[in-house]
């Protein structure tokens, strides 16, 4: 009688100090030509992606959680028409054999993942809960996050989109309609000071600032730009609800 307190004790001081974190790492190394695409799909962990010292892509997705077995979560390789998708499926009923996923809103496992790009080769990043980071890119980059922030910096072009983050970008062209947009949170863009765009920049609670001859219009709080730079040409589109908004000209794209 005397030692059945000892499990129940145990049981106590586990329920206490909570499950101990378990993790789970994937390791993958391939190669897809200049002038495609590298995809990265998340749903509960950022991506950080950095340049690559060689032609190889490498992709490192770090697994770990406290209730559910982080082993269960796949990494697949989707190759697809013009490029490759890399996604965290989570266990579900959905063709994971597509990336589509079901089952991570009961899940507590994020994965994280860290990229190195090679020069020439698109990268667009989504996740759910996470921070998107791009840095020191050379090829046209895309993120999607919805809760957290975006940083990006690429020789490219560059768009990205939140709900609740800031966003933060610097790119070396503008080559076709590029948006960045979120709710609650601040955008600074930063584009060469050679740059031609239509520029099209809203908040409604906060202000704008832009280095071009660019008028501000609209009463307070909500504000609004709409005109040219250079020689006008595609869309630049930066939007939030809750945040300020910052057109910077700069030489080149720089890092972040």
């Amino acid at each position: 009688m005397g030692f059945s307190i000892i499990p129940v004790l145990l049981a106590g001081q586990m329920a206490l100090f909570g499950a101990a974190t378990t993790t789970d790492t994937f390791h993958w190394t391939g190669h897809v030509p200049a002038g495609q695409f590298l995809e990265v799909r998340g749903i509960n962990g950022s991506i950080h992606a950095q340049p690559a010292s060689g032609e190889s892509i490498e992709v490192i997705a770090s697994k770990s959680g406290r209730v559910f077995d982080p082993g269960e979560i796949e990494v697949k390789v989707v190759q697809r028409d013009g490029g490759v998708t890399i996604c965290a499926v989570y266990p579900s009923s959905a063709d994971t054999s597509q990336c589509e996923n079901g089952g991570a809103v009961y899940n507590d496992v994020s994965v994280d993942f860290t990229v190195r790009v090679p020069s020439g080769v698109r990268f667009v990043a989504r996740t759910v809960n996470g921070l998107v980071e791009a840095k020191s890119l050379q090829a046209d980059t895309e993120a999607h996050t919805v809760n957290g922030d975006v940083l990006l910096s690429t020789a490219g072009a560059a768009q990205g989109e939140t709900v609740n983050g800031s966003i933060i970008a610097s790119m070396g062209r503008i080559n076709s309609a590029l948006k960045f947009s979120t709710v609650n949170g601040g955008i600074t863009v930063n584009v060469p000071r050679c740059a031609s765009a239509r520029v099209h920049a809203q908040t409604v609670n906060g202000g704008i600032q832009t280095e071009f001859p660019l008028p501000v219009r609209g009463q307070f709080p909500a504000k609004h730009i709409d005109g040219a730079i250079g020689r006008g040409g595609p869309d630049l589109r930066l939007a939030t609800v809750n945040g300020s908004i910052r057109l910077r000209r700069t030489k080149s794209a720089s890092n972040l």
